[in-house]
């Protein structure tokens, strides 16, 4: 992520701020701008910007509930922002701890949000476009022999607010022996398979995709059921994680959060102007960049910026007593498997690849699925 600024005082702000420390400003995300505004608060039809002149913005109508910072174009038709209006049903507020689960999950899904601008990808809702739309789902399990698992199904994503809970969310972590299990993984790893159905299926990139994840018509309640019996023993040769190994779909949505992680993560390295004086042992120093979106190819990017980035939080985490942020590593079939998400997620932003989406965004659909 950029390092942002207050449009008022130009002093740094940070994602999450509802107002500048410094400068007492209002402060709103405007994702049209990617820019952090500073406003005027006011009773009219929109908020008078601050410091920087251009479009006028209203705040999105789930401020006043304390779980949104963005900014709503003033003229437009929509009350909530550009990620608020994907969310189509959030836990029972009567609850006081469910309003802090539906903030933070609102949270970590503006970060998602975030990347998807950053990477020109479309994220239509539901309630506008039935067939193409996302809708994110934060359910409550009420009953425990009615389990609420969190995944995707046709652009329904289901997260359970128990995932919003620090410590349930280790618990089940620890339980299940995962290296890492956060709010924005989840989100990252379940958009990757609604923008699979988008970006891959039924498209000329299929067969490359079969080439290097595996043929997903492979049965997938079986895939799942033999993984958790008994894991691919040599699963980090070939993959990202131990749940990439079962279920091409799987390894695709894994790496697909990966790819995410490197864009953002190097993005706010580069941002901070990130040096690594000794990025190998007797090496020469490593000026951190931002992924090049427009590269033909990241396999180097991958090798050379984002492993000595990673390998140096992971470091800083230890000696702060902390987990690895980054439990990974990376080997070359993983990176082939990136590389290709990277020159996927470019065609379609460009157009040169047409995606999955109904004549009403400029695309046609495919008349078949292979």
């Amino acid at each position: 992520m950029k390092q942002l600024t207050c449009s008022n005082c130009s002093n740094r702000v940070f994602f999450e701020n509802l107002s500048c420390e410094t400068c007492g400003s209002v402060l709103g995300y405007a994702p049209d701008e990617q820019l952090m505004l500073a406003f005027e608060a006011t009773e009219e039809a929109s908020w008078r910007r601050l410091g920087h002149p251009g479009a006028d913005y209203r705040p999105c109508v789930n401020r006043k509930e304390s779980v949104c910072n963005w900014m709503v174009p003033a003229g437009g038709a929509h009350e909530h922002c550009l990620s608020c209006r994907t969310t189509h049903t959030i836990p029972a507020l009567t609850k006081p701890e469910n309003r802090g689960y539906w903030a933070a999950l609102e949270q970590a899904k503006r970060r998602l949000f975030y990347t998807l601008v950053e990477l020109v990808l479309p994220t239509p809702n539901k309630l506008e476009d039935p067939a193409n739309g996302l809708s994110f789902e934060f359910l409550e399990q009420a009953d425990p022999k009615e389990r609420v698992l969190t995944g995707h199904d046709e652009g329904v994503i289901t997260l359970n607010i128990a995932e919003a809970d620090d410590a349930r969310r280790e618990h089940i972590r620890m339980s299940m022996h995962e290296p890492y299990r956060t709010l924005l993984g989840h989100f990252r790893h379940e958009i990757g398979h609604y923008y699979w159905d988008r970006l891959v299926r039924g498209t000329p990139w299929i067969n490359e995709y079969r080439a290097l994840f595996g043929d997903e018509r492979a049965d997938y309640e079986e895939a799942l059921k033999k993984h958790y019996g008994s894991p691919v023993a040599d699963w980090p040769l070939r993959f990202i994680s131990a749940y990439a190994s079962s279920h091409p779909w799987e390894d695709w949505a894994e790496t697909w959060a990966h790819y995410l992680h490197m864009v953002d993560g190097l993005e706010t390295a580069a941002s901070w102007g990130a040096r690594l004086d000794f990025a190998l042992p007797s090496g020469p120093a490593l000026k951190v960049c931002s992924l090049d979106l427009q590269a033909e190819s990241i396999r180097d990017a991958v090798v050379e910026q984002w492993l000595p980035v990673s390998q140096f939080i992971n470091a800083m985490d230890r000696s702060l007593g902390a987990h690895d942020s980054y439990p990974f590593i990376v080997v070359p079939p993983v990176i082939e498997k990136l590389d290709f998400i990277h020159r996927v997620v470019r065609a379609g932003s460009s157009g040169s690849v047409a995606m999955n989406f109904l004549p009403r965004y400029g695309v046609d659909a495919p008349t078949t699925l292979s």
